[in-house]
């Protein structure tokens, strides 16, 4: 009898969309604003506006894979808007800091097992809290969410009991789960990374976090857009697809189309171009001594779609991809290049924590670098005029690097000792 009780009340309790079990909610910037996303057991809830109860619509149907996935567009003057018991951060009108982070995943395929169950050898949900301590006003994701394509082997207890796949188990372990602190903390722009093509992780990737309406089925490309963060312009660009080490004609002319779609606002104002590939990074292949790691040069695609354009309201190019934190300045006639692709993945071989850099050369152009491996989240913080000022926080929150933008010049450096 308790048990056919119990049974009722439940299901009376998920009927009314206004008890729906909330398992995610966050704020995410898009091209059209800001927009509530909530991940649910039972029908989508109301959202509260400002006191007021608003029906989130149906983003995604639940599914075999995926529970429902609800959407709600925030109208800009609203004060304060809450998903269940969680008050959503909102989006401000000055942004005076901005977290940035990316690559955050664990990683496990066939080849590679990384221990998910070892907060020290993925750190993510560490760096997401410290990040959420530091209170920004917007946080910036570069990409790279979902590496858990393969079961754990069987008997490795570093990574036993981790879901694997594209479904919402295995992206609530990954992203959503250790991000809470973090998404909570503030809102969102999200960019996608390779690991989010079809072929991996698409599915999640437009379900829960695209800025665009749900296509009818995965995409290769997202569609770019741009945020207006108080009088700084981040424009938003999927690089998922693009050739690191060769330049393919029809790749090629996908990023071209992306470019021609934000058109104008390039060349307007003051910006970012936010993408998961660098337009120009260096990727460490094999150590040589004390000199640092001997590196190569990628995003041939990239750069050969950009050749040409001014992108005069472009300072700086922020990007993940590379698993280390780089910093890449070529002064007033290109952006600079911001690499944060430390968030929880593993590195390369030849990584190294030691900074090292100085003058390099990349896609025609001299340079001047820095690099180092470590895991963690990087902090810009808005200074007078048009500057910013920029700190990376290792897995400790130990600030192993200094940066500031002026106009296109990034210049880094690490703390003396």
């Amino acid at each position: 009898m308790f048990r056919s009780l119990a049974a009722v009340l439940t299901l009376l309790l998920f009927a009314d969309p206004a008890h729906a079990q909330v398992r995610s909610a966050w704020i995410q910037m898009t091209g059209q604003g800001a927009e509530a996303r909530a991940v649910v057991a039972g029908p989508c809830p109301s959202a509260m506006v400002d006191g007021q109860a608003r029906p989130m619509r149906m983003r995604g149907v639940a599914s075999a894979d995926f529970p429902t996935v609800c959407t709600l567009a925030v109208p800009a003057p609203a004060r304060s808007v809450s998903v269940g018991d969680q008050v959503m951060a909102l989006p401000q009108k000055d942004i005076r800091r901005i977290v940035i982070m990316g690559d955050t995943g664990c990683r496990i395929t066939t080849y590679t097992v990384q221990a998910c169950n070892d907060s020290r050898e993925w750190p993510f949900a560490a760096v997401s809290r410290l990040a959420a301590q530091s209170k920004p006003d917007l946080v910036i994701h570069v990409g790279d969410y979902y590496y858990r394509e393969t079961a754990c082997p069987e008997g490795v207890t570093v990574c036993a009991g981790s879901p694997f796949g594209d479904r919402w188990d295995t992206w609530a372990a990954e992203f959503f789960d250790p991000a809470a602190p973090l998404l909570k903390a503030a809102p969102w722009i999200f960019a996608r990374g390779n690991h989010e093509t079809c072929d991996r992780g698409g599915k999640g990737w437009f379900l829960l976090l695209d800025a665009a309406a749900l296509p009818d089925r995965c995409r290769g490309v997202s569609d770019p857009f741009t945020v207006h963060a108080g009088d700084l312009n981040l424009h938003v660009m999927d690089s998922a697809n693009s050739a690191d080490r060769s330049a393919p004609r029809g790749v090629v002319a996908g990023f071209v189309r992306q470019l021609d779609r934000l058109g104008a606002a390039l060349d307007q104002g003051q910006g970012w171009m936010v993408t998961h590939r660098p337009v120009w990074g260096m990727v460490p292949v094999a150590r040589v001594g004390p000199i640092g790691p001997l590196r190569v040069g990628i995003n041939l695609t990239e750069q050969k779609a950009i050749r040409g354009r001014p992108l005069g309201g472009v300072q700086m190019m922020v990007s993940g991809h590379i698993h280390d934190f780089q910093s890449l300045s070529f002064g007033p006639k290109r952006p600079a290049q911001l690499i944060v692709g430390t968030g929880g993945d593993v590195g390369e071989a030849a990584d190294t924590p030691k900074a090292y850099g100085g003058p390099t050369f990349i896609d025609d152009m001299d340079a001047v670098s820095l690099s180092f491996s470590r895991y963690g989240y990087f902090v810009m913080d808005k200074a007078e005029g048009q500057d910013w000022i920029g700190t990376f926080h290792d897995a400790d929150d130990i600030v192993r690097a200094s940066c500031r933008l002026h106009e296109r010049q990034l210049t880094c450096a690490t703390p003396k000792t």
